[in-house]
């Protein structure tokens, strides 16, 4: 069983270089390309596969990001009636707080694009096994393998019971 540093080491006793924004993009993707079992795990292609796929999703995010603020600038009227008033600013409460969300999403997009980097994503953080594609391919930011998320739900449960 390897663990997150386990895999980090590995790494790096292999002479795996740290890719730089030059050599990101060196591997050619066909546009129908995706992830196969037949192919070893976390292969440069599949590596590059999901960079990519967290890095539009990311952008997704700013884009609404933007238009949502866009939005809320122009939405800045002053409201005779009250019950018009109240429906803004509830309206405006819903979205801030989906906002805040995808803030949150962000950081985890962010620390799945770190751990493309060093190698060690699409490894459980708690039992060191590959996570399974069809989990990535479902759940990019996924950082437990389905059993030990189905663990770690099993406990949260009990805990929230007590």
């Amino acid at each position: 069983m390897s663990t997150t540093k386990d895999r980090k080491a590995q790494a790096k006793l292999k002479g795996e270089p740290k890719k730089t924004e030059e050599t990101k993009s060196t591997i050619v993707l066909p546009d129908d390309y995706r992830p196969s079992e037949d192919e070893p795990f976390m292969n440069e292609r599949q590596r590059e596969y999901f960079r990519r796929k967290l890095l539009a999703w990311k952008e997704e995010i700013l884009r609404q990001t933007r238009e949502t603020l866009m939005g809320l600038h122009e939405d800045s009227n002053h409201y005779a009636d009250l019950a018009d008033r109240a429906t803004t600013e509830t309206d405006r409460a819903l979205e801030l707080r989906a906002r805040d969300r995808h803030r949150k999403l962000i950081a985890k997009i962010d620390a799945a694009l770190a751990r493309i980097e060093d190698g060690t994503y699409g490894y459980c953080e708690e039992t060191g096994e590959p996570i399974g594609l069809r989990r990535l391919d479902a759940r990019p930011i996924a950082t437990l393998s389905l059993e030990a998320q189905e663990r770690h739900e099993r406990r949260e449960r009990v805990y929230r019971e007590d």
